[in-house]
């Protein structure tokens, strides 16, 4: 019997062997052929649950942003300072913890076609937004045209936590998101300082 008739759990296993590759090899050097072998299934039998290439990885990139707005979503914490802790817990626990999607959309967004990066930029955009807005109310005294600089350089720390973090290390995800928010509060903070004392 023919794999082409392969219910849903097909599409997944395709999806989640694509976000796999994506992580240890990037986006040029992945082909569907490499995937199909990973799902088990036949090369032909990918084009059964994703017209190209790029619908295939566009569905990878977008699911990756998904489950970071998901994490973002989770937080129900009053206090600013908690909530911006809290925040970075769950954006931390989006990379480590929900297997391979995120990390393939840190690390390999920007090494895709340009047409597979316009498809999700809008979802990026939306998410961006969010940590824009929590800056905000986190810090009011900061200036609206410094919050993007403010969050790339939170989301650099954060993000590149992937190329050397260890969940079974010592330290745990909880210790790191504590220092990564510690610090970036204490830079905010002495920022501000240096501004107000010029």
């Amino acid at each position: 019997m023919a794999d082409t008739a392969l219910p849903a759990p097909g599409r997944q296993r395709v999806l989640d062997a694509a976000a796999e590759r994506l992580v240890q090899q990037g986006y040029a050097a992945t082909t569907l052929r490499q995937l199909a072998a990973d799902a088990g299934i036949k090369a032909g039998s990918v084009y059964h649950h994703f017209a190209s290439k790029e619908e295939l990885f566009i569905a990878v990139f977008n699911r990756g942003i998904e489950v970071m707005v998901e994490a973002f979503d989770s937080v129900e914490v009053a206090d600013p300072l908690e909530r911006l802790g809290a925040h970075v817990r769950a954006h931390l626990g989006a990379l480590f913890e929900h297997g391979s999607y995120t990390a393939a959309h840190v690390t390999a967004f920007f090494t895709a076609p340009p047409e597979v990066r316009a498809e999700v930029v809008p979802q990026r955009d939306e998410y961006e937004h969010r940590w824009n807005d929590l800056l905000a109310d986190v810090f009011p005294d900061l200036p609206a045209g410094r919050r993007p600089l403010t969050r790339l350089l939170l989301f650099g720390s954060m993000n590149t936590t992937i190329e050397w973090f260890h969940l079974s290390g010592s330290l745990t995800l909880d210790d790191l998101a504590a220092i990564i928010t510690s610090q970036f509060i204490d830079g905010i903070h002495a920022s501000h300082l240096i501004r107000s004392a010029r």
